[in-house]
């Protein structure tokens, strides 16, 4: 089962690096591990929480969204993928995109669905300009 949640937006003019760059920086004040890349299908964020993604799930997996299109029609893909050691610098895109959004099991799952919850949220928050409120992860 391949854990994605997909979501679009239509009409809202966004500049997609600058929004790259407040997902980024919301996920840090939350207390994720971040790292952030431009690849030729957009912009790629990786988070780990260290802790919770360490108990419940793989060390190596990563809370992954990738946002591409244009300012007036995007789309924003959040799911679980390998964490890409230094994501800044590797050299072969179509590996990195080949890893995002792996299948999951039922534990990955759950605990996937979580924060996609709360992070599709804050997301949607941030392109529609309202205020973004505390979610617990």
């Amino acid at each position: 089962m391949v854990a994605e949640k997909i979501l679009r937006f239509q009409g809202r003019n966004k500049d997609l690096n600058q929004l790259a760059q407040q997902i980024d920086q919301q996920l840090q004040s939350e207390g994720y591990k971040t790292q952030q890349r431009t690849v030729p299908l957009g912009n790629v964020i990786q988070a780990q929480k260290a802790g919770i993604l360490r108990d419940i799930i793989l060390a190596d997996r990563a809370f992954t969204i990738m946002i591409s299109g244009q300012p007036n029609d995007f789309t924003v893909h959040i799911g679980i993928g390998k964490w890409v050691q230094n994501i800044a610098v590797a050299a072969v895109e179509v590996l990195l995109i080949s890893i995002l959004f792996l299948a999951v099991d039922v534990p990955e799952m759950l605990w996937t669905q979580h924060v996609e919850r709360g992070i599709a949220k804050e997301i949607t928050q941030l392109v529609e300009g309202t205020p973004l409120q505390q979610t617990t992860q």
